[in-house]
């Protein structure tokens, strides 16, 4: 099975935690699943920003990124947390190489276009392709490649993507089986309550009636893309299940049965209803 994690900056804050879910992504690993491994960081790149006396400016949830923050990005993305990740899920006996897009051209990038204008936002990017062959190399090689949230242009600059979009183009670009996201939320949000299953047909509806909002916004935007590009499941899982939502047996009876569905705990996000699917009511 093709898996594609993306791990919540704010899960990589505590070294517990990122020795539990390392933990997990080298069990899972070990059951010959290919797994690729997407972080972010945006808390700490902020906190790093503002050690450095660089002001942070966000429009519609992406960062305004010129020269001397994108540097910072690459610094903090590509050097810090992504080695201590690799590093961390290398020490569970899953020997993991933490990749960015200057890396074999693994991940290509072109800049955003915002307000119809193109790199308005500066160095800030959105995924145009991956090096797959590169990564099935690394696969074969039982490598588990842990990317930054980079893209390299065709002008040879590198380009800060948000990571919640850049999840779902690998698993779009790898054809992975499932995209996981793993936050620092339970799931989709209906007030206190988590929803257990969504459509793509009802993400615009919870995002116009504003039951979502931030970040989530992304994530669930993401997700569609992913589902619509043939992925087969998208999942939100956080808090204190993320961990446990990469337990190995989780993944057996989906990789024997090919329509089978992973049961995780958080939002399980998929195309459509079938007559027998579950409503964005449901909650856990």
């Amino acid at each position: 099975m093709r898996i594609v994690v993306k791990f919540a900056g704010a899960l990589l804050e505590d070294a517990a935690t990122v020795r539990l879910l390392a933990q997990q992504i080298a069990a899972l690993s070990r059951h010959k699943h290919e797994i690729l491994v997407v972080h972010g960081g945006g808390r700490i790149f902020t906190a790093t920003l503002k050690r450095l006396g660089i002001e942070s400016k966000f429009v519609g949830g992406l960062r305004v990124t010129d020269k001397e923050t994108r540097d910072a990005a690459v610094m903090v993305f590509a050097g810090v947390l992504n080695k201590q990740l690799s590093a961390a899920i290398t020490a569970e006996g899953q020997p993991a190489l933490g990749i960015c897009a200057a890396d074999a051209a693994c991940f290509s990038a072109s800049p955003l276009v915002h307000d119809d204008v193109e790199g308005s936002l500066g160095y800030v990017g959105y995924l145009t392709g991956v090096n797959v062959r590169f990564l099935e190399s690394l696969w074969r090689a039982k490598l588990l490649p842990v990317a930054a949230c980079l893209g390299l242009g065709a002008d040879n600059e590198l380009y800060n993507i948000n990571a919640d979009h850049m999840a779902a183009a690998c698993a779009e670009f790898v054809e992975a089986d499932h995209l996981i996201y793993l936050a620092d939320v339970a799931g989709v949000l209906d007030g206190e309550r988590v929803l257990s299953a969504i459509s793509c047909q009802e993400i615009d509806r919870l995002i116009h009636s504003r039951v979502v909002s931030g970040g989530m916004i992304l994530k669930l935007e993401a997700a569609k893309r992913a589902l619509q590009s043939g992925v087969r499941e998208v999942h939100i899982v956080g808090g204190g299940c993320a961990a446990a939502a990469l337990a190995p047996s989780r993944f057996v009876r989906a990789g024997a049965e090919t329509a089978a569905t992973l049961e995780l705990p958080g939002t399980r996000v998929f195309r459509e209803f079938s007559s027998a699917g579950h409503s964005a009511s449901a909650a856990v």
